[in-house]
């Protein structure tokens, strides 16, 4: 009887343990671009597209789903917060000086005499102050400039203290409220000053925010109230980063999920039409459509002209509020089925990361969070390169807008790289 050689056999068994090993190796068509992905992070998401990929015709209630949070994940830096600046720094504002005393208050739980922040000196500074003093700038700035054609501006209104005491009070009073009552209360507050305008008139003013924060330098910048006009609530210091960059590497893996059947959605805790047009435009790059971006909403008039009022019945994207826009729109056109992926970088994700059984995995882009999210990046650092890993961590360079190829991050202003919060 004739034996196999001993070449014959090792040379089978080699390939059979190709064989096996190209099997459980993502195809070509799962891959993404190399860019600056931490390596174990990116193969951990190539493989959970070649498990869950269906070809691109198959039924929607079928078909997979990811969710992706917006700012500071899908890009560097925050594009409500950076339109919010943008609005103040071209007094695009729309209300006469009594409604803007209004939005001021509108849904905040302080009362005129109770301390929402400390000044510069460190002395209690009351909610009513700050409203006071900015319902005084607003009224000087309305007068002189916003109330006024626009042939008949003078811009140099923007030298005034009377404009350098209203940003920086008026930014100030919003990182006050996040302090005080929290981000569910405060990002809707910050987009309030749209009351009056148009869906039209935001989008325009949108595009230019963000046309301008991406040509903006990634700079840590400091506002200090002008000495010369105290008011009643003396001087203030607040502090912001400029600039804002567009993501690459996440376009990519939008791009890749959708070319294997596997649809894309953003739920956002900002303003659904300010992240509508970075998101959808070709020109950024990520090409989402327009009926798969969720974020906050505002109630509009019978003209068509926002209101400061959240949309009522439409659920505050934050924290626990993610899952509830997931299974409000998105999950019941899918079976009742939970995202298997979702993206993130701060405690608004928590609830994506926490509540939502059916997912498979979580990318977290590490801005080194702390609170409820810093656990759940302290978990994904735990389990790093491991196969069986449900989140896994981006790192990234805040001081160039761009991400790090491993999963450790450098902060605005530092030049030590960690891979959790060193707080």
């Amino acid at each position: 009887m004739n034996r196999p050689s001993r070449a014959f056999l090792w040379t089978t068994l080699l390939a059979g343990l190709a064989l096996n090993a190209s099997a459980s190796q993502p195809s070509g068509e799962h891959l993404l671009d190399q860019g600056k992905w931490a390596p174990n992070t990116r193969h951990a998401i190539e493989r959970l597209i070649a498990a869950n990929s269906v070809p691109v015709n198959t039924p929607e209630s079928k078909r997979p789903y990811a969710s992706f949070d917006w700012d500071d994940t899908s890009i560097i830096n925050d594009v409500t917060d950076k339109f919010f600046l943008y609005q103040i720094d071209n007094l695009a504002f729309k209300l006469t000086p009594d409604e803007f005393r209004k939005v001021l208050i509108t849904n905040i739980p302080s009362k005129p005499g109770d301390t929402i922040a400390h000044s510069s000196d460190g002395h209690p500074l009351a909610f009513g102050a700050l409203t006071s003093d900015l319902g005084n700038d607003y009224e000087f700035l309305y007068q002189n400039y916003i109330s006024k054609p626009a042939g008949q501006r003078d811009a140099a209104i923007f030298s005034t203290d009377e404009f350098r005491d209203f940003k920086t009070k008026l930014y100030f009073l919003f990182q006050a409220i996040i302090d005080t009552h929290g981000a569910k209360v405060a990002y809707p507050w910050e987009v309030f000053f749209c009351s009056n305008m148009t869906e039209q008139d935001v989008e325009d003013l949108a595009l230019s925010s963000v046309r301008h924060s991406l040509q903006a330098g990634i700079v840590k910048t400091t506002l200090e109230s002008p000495h010369s006009r105290p008011g009643k609530t003396g001087v203030v210091k607040v502090s912001y980063v400029e600039g804002m960059r567009v993501v690459p590497e996440i376009a990519d893996l939008m791009h890749t999920l959708q070319r294997n059947g596997i649809d894309v959605f953003v739920v956002s805790a900002g303003f659904e039409p300010l992240v509508k047009v970075i998101a959808t435009r070709p020109e950024f790059g990520y090409n989402i459509p327009s009926n798969q971006v969720y974020g906050l909403r505002l109630e509009t008039s019978a003209a068509g002209k926002y209101l400061a009022q959240a949309k009522k019945g439409h659920p505050i994207s934050y924290r626990e509020g993610k899952p509830e826009v997931i299974r409000k729109y998105i999950a019941p056109r899918r079976e009742g089925r939970d995202p298997i992926f979702v993206a993130g970088d701060s405690n608004s994700d928590f609830g994506n990361f926490s509540m939502l059984p059916g997912v498979s995995l979580g990318l977290i882009v590490n801005h080194l969070s702390t609170g409820d999210f810093g656990r759940v990046s302290t978990e994904a650092a735990k389990t790093l390169g491991r196969p069986d890993a449900r989140w896994v961590l981006q790192g990234v360079d805040e001081n160039i807008g761009l991400w790090s190829p491993t999963e450790s991050t450098t902060k605005v202003g530092d030049t030590q790289a960690y891979l959790v919060s060193p707080k």
